[in-house]
């Protein structure tokens, strides 16, 4: 199906089945998650240039199984990926979490203290698993940057409220804000350093991954049905959409890991390429293909699936509220004016 070299040897070589318990349930706990989230790190490489195509690969795996359970994965991986190119070692057993998202109305700022360290007040919105991680990275304004810091999340002054999560899909990865009152938390990086690098965009096309194998996993769906239907034309039509869509999206990261690996042993490392535009047209290209698998899946298997089968009840919704990290119309305008700034269309 894919044109891509890179990324078909890796998928060969990435088998989640070695990383996902044999018995596993989509509704199992966090902490079960995370152990797997552990066990990934263990094995598969931080994503860098060099490493995308199995990095993707294994995201992408890891969400056609349970689509929660890569939701728990990515951020871990993401953090330590950030840590080790910040030259910082995580501890030993530690679960993580990325808090970069902002809101209106709410904000963390950053206090430098003398020796280093930071202290860190303000609440922090879309908070995924903070009841249950032992360390997030989180963003924080220093002055009119924005600067990111390793924070403890089980010291005094951390206040979780999973309360506000009332969301009926992934409802074991609440995401819900939390309070921060005078905690202490180490610098990685300098202001601006977070979100200027590539790596940045490289984990928001990790997402993309994500999303993708959701769909894969929803396709597999559609394809027993049809399988077991072999006159119904109607089905193999719906299933011959998808592996169309499903390609388009696959074709996007495909390429995308290429383009990251062929960055291995410059010195620039990607630095050069306006990676923001190159990762959102990969993601935007993803959701587009996503949302319509999840819709023509639905709408052609029915609703028995949907009320009798709780796993792919939980993979619609997850997917379908995964997704919505893509903010649509307004990530596509950012696109637009980026190409009206300074081109980077072949047209």
């Amino acid at each position: 199906m894919l044109h891509s070299s890179a990324w078909s040897a890796a998928a060969r070589d990435v088998d989640v089945r070695d990383l996902v318990p044999p018995d596993w349930r989509h509704d199992s706990p966090p902490a079960e998650r995370l152990a797997v989230a552990q066990a990934v790190a263990a094995t598969a490489p931080l994503v860098s240039a060099g490493t995308a195509g199995p990095v993707l690969a294994t995201l992408a795996g890891l969400a056609a199984v349970d689509v929660a359970l890569a939701r728990t994965v990515e951020p871990h991986l993401d953090a330590l990926g950030i840590l080790a190119q910040a030259g910082i070692d995580a501890p030993e057993g530690s679960t993580w979490g990325v808090f970069a998202a902002e809101a209106p109305g709410v904000r963390v700022t950053a206090e430098l203290t003398d020796d280093g360290l930071a202290v860190l007040s303000g609440t922090k919105p879309w908070c995924s698993l903070a009841s249950s991680l032992s360390h997030a990275l989180v963003t924080a304004h220093v002055g009119e940057e924005r600067q990111l810091f390793a924070v403890g999340l089980r010291q005094s002054g951390v206040t979780v409220h999973d309360e506000a999560w009332v969301a009926r899909a992934m409802p074991d990865v609440p995401s819900g804000p939390v309070d921060l009152d005078t905690v202490r938390a180490t610098p990685v990086g300098a202001p601006g350093w977070y979100l200027s690098r590539p790596g940045f965009a490289w984990g928001g096309i990790g997402v993309a991954a994500c999303w993708w194998g959701g769909a894969v996993g929803l396709a597999r769906e559609l394809r027993s049905l049809a399988a077991s239907r072999p006159d119904s034309e109607l089905l193999q039509a719906a299933l011959g959409a998808t592996v169309a869509d499903l390609a388009d999206a696959e074709d996007a990261l495909a390429d995308a890991a290429a383009r990251i690996d062929a960055a291995a042993g410059t010195d620039s490392a990607g630095v050069g390429v306006d990676w923001s535009f190159e990762a959102q047209v990969v993601r935007s290209r993803v959701r587009r293909a996503v949302d319509a698998v999840r819709q023509r899946v639905v709408a052609t298997i029915g609703p028995a699936p949907l009320t009798a089968d709780p796993a792919v009840a939980a993979r619609v919704a997850d997917l379908e509220l995964y997704v919505l990290q893509d903010h649509g119309a307004r990530d596509l305008a950012r696109v637009g004016r980026a190409v009206l700034d300074r081109g980077g269309v072949a047209w």
